[in-house]
């Protein structure tokens, strides 16, 4: 009886531990199937600068505000970021004012228009009366000449009288020259001043009408329309040109770039400036197409470092990348990164940069089998922002994303 309660404690024992060998072993299993893991993979690996900014356009056309009109205020314009045609309208601005001051100028010279014409009226009457006047005072000249003929057969008192009346005679008819000269002169210098008020009126209407037509201002050329930053609030509150701004007469407003000369320009730092080089290759990853790489080559980099106005502020280099092929969805001011491939290593073997750990200063990585998981050491050849080229380990091999055992530690330390 004692030896089969012996054989029965045995076994259960036997059957406890198997149990807890399989208990443990599926815990493991589990574990290392649910961390989250990647796959070296092998092939050429690309060691990339990159560098963050935009696209902007080389060759452009400005659109600016009509010259000698003021008060400009926007009503309307041609949707942003939408191609236009040349000649085809894509400002307008409030024409209220303008019509309102052509009207008043139109007045004006109305008004001028009527003294003009009254004021040579008048001149021709003056000169018509001046001129009866002269001929009236020419007839008696004539009389009087009469007279004094008949002085052989007059009295001598009488023929002094003739004379005496054809001396008066003749400077009545002189001051009336004089007079006539005088008025002809006096009623020309007002109507030529009239004539100037007038046109000036005349000028100031044309003035007028011409700033009304440039109250619409055409495309000059064809493209993609792109409205330029308002700096009249500051440069902090500074926003694209919209309907109900204000407008410097003069001023550029918007611009048509040519999309043909689209490129690349984005900040490299110093420390990266000897590594980048001209002609070296590009992908150019842009925000709006996350997924469509854009290839390219380094096309110039600023010879010296440029002041941002970020902040805190920074000096960085200027790096220009053409684009191999221009995509019609691509537009100016578009934000983006740029890769630089800066060096070529083939049949490298690289996984993800979240995948390599740190222990003692060393670099390891926790690969992961159906078992269990284990670390193995690893020796960086190179690194990119999201991924390292290794040595140490084979194609094809599942490494963990996360370090289990440092969070356990970390876990326990809590």
């Amino acid at each position: 009886m004692k030896r089969k309660k012996s054989i029965y404690a045995f076994l259960l024992c036997a059957v406890a531990a198997s149990g807890a060998w399989a208990y443990y072993r599926f815990a493991r299993t589990i574990g290392s199937n649910t961390l989250p893991t990647a796959v070296s993979r092998k092939g050429e690996f690309l060691v990339i600068v990159s560098s963050r900014g935009e696209l902007v356009a080389d060759h452009s056309v400005l659109v600016n505000a009509p010259l000698n009109v003021p008060n400009l205020q926007l009503i309307w314009t041609a949707p942003p970021g939408g191609p236009v045609k040349k000649g085809e309208v894509i400002l307008k601005f409030d024409v209220s004012g303008a019509t309102r001051q052509l009207q008043e100028k139109e007045a004006a010279l109305k008004q001028a228009e009527a003294a003009l014409d009254q004021a040579i009226s008048n001149a021709r009457i003056a000169e018509e009366q001046d001129k009866l006047e002269l001929a009236s005072l020419a007839h008696a000249v004539t009389r009087a000449e009469f007279e004094v003929s008949k002085q052989e057969i007059v009295s001598k008192m009488q023929a002094e009288q003739s004379k005496i009346d054809l001396s008066l005679a003749n400077n009545k008819r002189t001051v009336q020259e004089a007079t006539l000269g005088l008025n002809r002169a006096s009623n020309n210098s007002k109507v030529a001043s009239l004539r100037a008020v007038a046109d000036k009126a005349r000028n100031e209407v044309e003035i007028n009408k011409r700033r009304i037509q440039r109250m619409e201002v055409a495309a000059p050329s064809d493209g993609i329309l792109s409205f330029l930053m308002n700096y009249s609030q500051g440069w902090m509150n500074a926003k694209p040109f919209k309907v109900g701004d204000n407008v410097w007469p003069g001023s550029s407003v918007a611009e048509i770039p040519d999309l043909q000369s689209l490129r690349f320009k984005g900040k490299l730092e110093e420390i990266e400036r000897a590594r980048v080089q001209l002609k070296q290759m590009s992908r150019l990853h842009l925000d709006p197409f996350p997924e469509t790489p854009f290839p390219g080559e380094v096309a110039s980099i600023s010879p010296l470092t440029e002041q941002n106005f970020e902040w805190p502020p920074s000096r960085s280099f200027r790096v220009y990348a053409s684009l191999s092929k221009i995509d019609s969805r691509l537009r100016p001011g578009m934000n983006g990164r740029a890769d630089v491939v800066v060096e070529r290593i083939p049949d490298a073997i690289s996984i993800p940069n979240k995948a390599v750990f740190s222990r003692n200063g060393k670099p390891f990585v926790l690969v992961v089998t159906p078992e269990a998981s284990r670390s193995m050491p690893v020796e960086i050849i190179a690194r990119n922002p999201d991924e390292v080229a290794v040595r140490g380990i084979d194609a094809g091999v599942r490494v963990a994303l996360i370090d289990e055992s440092a969070s356990k530690k970390k876990g326990g330390s809590k």
